[in-house]
């Protein structure tokens, strides 16, 4: 149970609660005049600083983020699971990060002895509100503490008073059937397989409108496609991933390579040397056939026919010439012959060179194929890592194109196996449902009577679970409001009884406006009754001229009037002061 609301401004004026039904009243003072308005009184703003101390967020707009309210300090006083002594939180506009607590509840605080109160962040808080009020601790994000408290203290600056299963105006129907699903019991999984279906057709239906755009269209592709490059690309990673696992570091790497590629050019040198020598040995081979001894017998023949005779001094210059050619033609043929000779020496020895230097070329390149210098593994790892964010993005792009390409009678068959797994489950809750019902017909029947037929629905629809709070010719406002009434105490009731909540329920006076003074005056009787029997909490802001017809009505308010009685007066709001 709440306490009581304080602030370190000694303007404040402190809120005190007690056990049942809590009536904070904006009375109008007798000095007011018709310009007058309680509506800066306090009483929405006791709900909205209800919220800030449990661990609402900071907002640049929130009411404890006003300039004239952000430096002062506000103090909840309120019965905390486990704990002996109330906990007393603080919080301040200022540094809305964090909260301090007059007891470590949160067990993340640092274990040494606190010389003041330790403090706790915000999410820290929240964490300690979820496990320990609503016993949702490890249950996951399906459901939000907060989101249960928005429940329990409905804030009309969000529209918490427009729907009675949504507690602020934009909240996903989704999200709300998960967090009521948790308060009155049922399977929360199942609840949220609802809303994963419609993030899904969701992210279907924007692919399908992204998919009509010819770039878009591009680069997500098809998913057939897209199939056949992954397993491409998967290949090659196995391949490159092979290569590294086998890769070796060769030593000397470079200086082996140099050298083989210095006997590749010193092959090739020697091969065109040895080219132009066998031409050589060739063209010498063939001037050694052709070399003879020159032929003179024709001479003597033509002086014979000339009747000419040859002296013997003539013949003796003959035979000198004779022998002169014979030695000029045996020179050039040892020459040719030595020519020869080392010409092939030459052949042999570049022959021997090369095979060598073929023995050679080959133990380096048998080595250099066994391994590889460290900037080779270095590329080879970059091209791995290259090929396997490539493979990463199109598996992106092959989900997307799958999102895509999903149709939507395969969604329609998993809503429909959920809705089937929803009816299971609710016939194994019967118990549960009926209570539930049980309760708001109760209520609902205490304000307009037994000639209504008021109910508590839990249809399992396609969509989404529905949970569907109706009392008979409920289009007006005033028994609108009275639904959430009945709604938020069966809720409240359910989840209390079952600890799956808080034992308190907040309500603004909006509430109540266009209601039936009857159904005023019957609301308060019963809220006090339930509370009472449930030994729970109601607290209600209200302004007295609603309270006087609700007393007028036979209500008896006296009892459950708290401290302080708001005015209309400058100095008599919630705060002391206006601003």
């Amino acid at each position: 149970m709440l306490h009581s609301l304080d602030s370190d401004d000694d303007r404040f004026r402190t809120i005190r609660f007690g056990p049942g039904l809590n009536l904070l009243v904006a009375e109008r003072a007798g000095a007011s005049t018709d310009t007058d308005s309680r509506n800066g009184a306090g009483k929405s703003s006791t709900v909205e600083l209800l919220h800030f101390l449990l661990g609402a967020r900071n907002e640049t707009k929130a009411l404890w983020a006003h300039e004239k309210l952000r430096k002062h300090t506000f103090e909840l006083k309120l019965d905390w699971p486990r704990q002996l002594e109330p906990l007393t939180v603080r919080r301040s506009g200022a540094r809305a990060s964090k909260v301090t607590l007059n007891s470590d509840i949160t067990r993340k605080a640092n274990a040494a002895l606190f010389e003041q109160a330790p403090e706790v962040a915000i999410k820290d808080w929240q964490w300690a509100i979820e496990r320990d009020l609503y016993n949702v601790a490890g249950g996951g994000p399906e459901v939000s503490g907060r989101t249960l408290l928005s429940f329990a203290m409905r804030r009309v600056n969000a529209g918490g008073f427009l729907d009675p299963t949504k507690s602020f105006a934009q909240q996903s129907p989704h999200d709300a059937m998960v967090n009521l699903s948790y308060l009155f019991g049922l399977d929360v999984g199942l609840a949220a397989q609802y809303r994963l279906l419609a993030n899904q057709e969701s992210t279907r239906k924007k692919l399908v409108e992204a998919a009509k755009d010819p770039v878009w269209g591009r680069i997500v592709g098809r998913s057939a496609e897209l199939r056949g490059e992954i397993g491409a690309i998967e290949q090659r990673v196995g391949e490159l991933e092979r290569q590294i696992v086998g890769f070796q570091v060769v030593p000397e790497y470079e200086n082996m390579r140099r050298e083989a590629d210095e006997i590749d050019r010193r092959v090739r040198v020697l091969r065109a040397a040895e080219a132009v020598d066998r031409r050589n040995l060739q063209d010498m081979e063939q001037s050694v056939n052709e070399v003879a001894e020159p032929d003179d017998r024709y001479l003597e023949s033509a002086y014979k026919q000339l009747n000419l005779i040859l002296g013997r001094e003539v013949r003796r210059r003959f035979d000198d010439v004779r022998v002169f050619h014979q030695t000029v033609v045996r020179n050039r043929e040892r020459q040719l012959h030595e020519e020869i000779s080392r010409i092939r020496q030459l052949l042999d020895r570049r022959s021997r060179e090369r095979e060598q230097l073929g023995e050679r070329q080959a133990i380096l390149l048998r080595t250099l194929n066994s391994g590889g210098a460290l900037d080779a593994l270095t590329s080879l790892q970059y091209a791995l890592a290259r090929e396997q964010a490539h493979l990463e993005s199109l598996r992106h792009r092959f989900q997307a194109a799958q999102a895509l390409e999903a149709s939507r009678r395969e969604i329609e068959a998993k809503r429909l196996e959920l809705e089937q797994e929803m009816v299971t489950d609710l016939e194994d809750r019967d118990s549960i449902t009926r209570e539930a019902n049980a309760l708001f017909n109760i209520y609902a029947r205490r304000l307009y009577g037994e000639g209504r037929n008021p109910y508590l629905a839990f249809n399992p629809g396609r969509q989404r679970m529905q949970i569907e709070p109706r009392i008979e010719d409920d289009d007006s406002r005033g028994i609108h409001n009275m639904v959430i009434f009945c709604f938020d105490l069966t809720a409240a009731v359910v989840a209390h009884r079952a600890g799956r909540g808080p034992d308190f329920l907040v309500h603004d006076s909006h509430l109540y406006d266009g209601v039936d003074e009857r159904q005023v005056a019957r609301a308060l009787q019963l809220a006090a009754e339930v509370t009472e029997m449930e030994q729970m909490q109601y607290i209600v802001s209200m302004n007295s001229d609603d309270l006087n017809k609700a007393v007028g009505m036979g209500f008896d308010a006296d009892p459950y009037i708290i401290e302080p009685h708001l005015t209309d007066q400058p100095d008599g709001g919630l705060f002391g002061f206006r601003f």
